[in-house]
Order: C-alpha cells, then structure tokens, then sequence
C-alpha cells in the first residue's frame, strides 16, 4: 500500500503519478517495468517516489487494487440490472472487459497483468470479492443477488462460489491470450463455464 505521503498529496499530483504509472505498466510487465519511465513522466525526483511507495511492485499492486475495486462497483450496477441472477451479472461483466473497455492503455495493462501474472496478482483477481478483504462492498453485492435461485446453504459457501467464478474468469483471460482466442471464442469459452456452475447452484 502506499505511504501516507502519498495520499497528502494535492489530486493533481496523485493523478500525474498514477498516469505516468499506468502508462509504463501498460507499455510493458511489471518485471521490465523502470521507475526511471515513471519518474520522468511524472515530473518528480527519485527520492520523492520512495516516499510515496515502497517499491514499484508496491505501486503497481495499489494500481491493480483501485482498478479492482471499480470493477466491484461496475458489478453491483450489473446485478441490479440482472435482478440479482450473479451468474448472467458475471457474464455481462466478462464481456464488457474483453469488448468494452475504455482503451488501448487499459487493454494493455489487464494483458500485462495476465500473461506476467505472479501469485500476488492472481490473488488480487480471484480474491476480489473476498468478505475478508471488503466487507462493505460484498454487503452491498450479497444483499443485491437473488439467493432465493440458489442451492447453496449460507454466505460462506456465496464467498466459495465467487472464488471459483473468479478463477475461471482469470484463467479464461490468460488462455485467451496465450492461444490467441478471439474475443467470440472466449466469451462462449466462458459462458459455457457459467451455464455449468448455474445448473449446478441454481434451483431448477
């Protein structure tokens, strides 16, 4: 996480550091990844960037964060427009990261992220709605689901079942990329997962 320093600082600057951030890791993985590139195009001294983060691993893991937590909130619009089926919610969002994200630096970064992924990262992604990590917002998506369609018995086998479809979410997206699927191909790829794991948890 970042320093405290870091978050004393005026939006502008926090915005410029984590553009600059954002440009370098979608430009390359985060093992090639040079502070140097961010530095420079962030405008700061070296030493001030060791007073907002530890390393660049730590900056680039608070970058994954933030954009996780968005996707949290994306997800509840997605549920209240499903009428709480978690299932279609999660497809729909699936899609919208293959075919509908904002741009080209966007894209890159997420492809960076997967195909160099380390533990760290695919925690992030198949933790991402962990009820031990955020309560706040898995209240707010637990409340939004319809767990009248379920089989399953209490929110810890709900937290069970968001690992799994996470998961496959994760390794969905890197073998779309290391087998060069088009977005078509994975999307059903990934439909088809879902449709198997809604016959298996949903009330027929």
């Amino acid at each position: 996480m970042p320093k405290q320093t870091f978050f004393n600082l005026s939006q502008q600057k926090i915005h410029t550091l984590i553009e600059a951030a954002e440009k370098e890791f979608a430009r390359v993985p985060l093992f090639e990844a040079s502070i140097a590139n961010i530095i420079k195009t962030a405008g700061i001294p070296r030493g001030s960037f060791y007073q907002y983060f530890e390393d660049k691993e730590d900056l680039y893991s608070y970058l994954l964060e933030e954009k996780l937590k968005k996707t949290k909130v994306y997800f509840l619009a997605l549920l209240r427009r499903h009428n709480g089926d978690m299932i279609e919610a999660m497809k729909e969002m699936y899609h919208y990261f293959l075919t509908i994200l904002p741009n080209e630096e966007e894209r890159n970064f997420l492809r960076n992220a997967l195909l160099y992924t380390t533990n760290k990262v695919e925690n992030s992604f198949t933790n991402m709605f962990d009820v031990t990590r955020d309560h706040t917002i898995f209240k707010e998506i637990t409340e939004l689901i319809d767990t009248s369609r379920f089989n399953i018995n209490d929110h810890h086998e709900l937290v069970h079942v968001f690992k799994i479809i996470t998961a496959i979410a994760f390794h969905n997206f890197v073998e779309k990329t290391l087998k060069g699927l088009t977005d078509e191909e994975a999307i059903q790829a990934f439909s088809t997962s879902m449709d198997l794991i809604k016959r298996g948890i949903y009330r027929q």
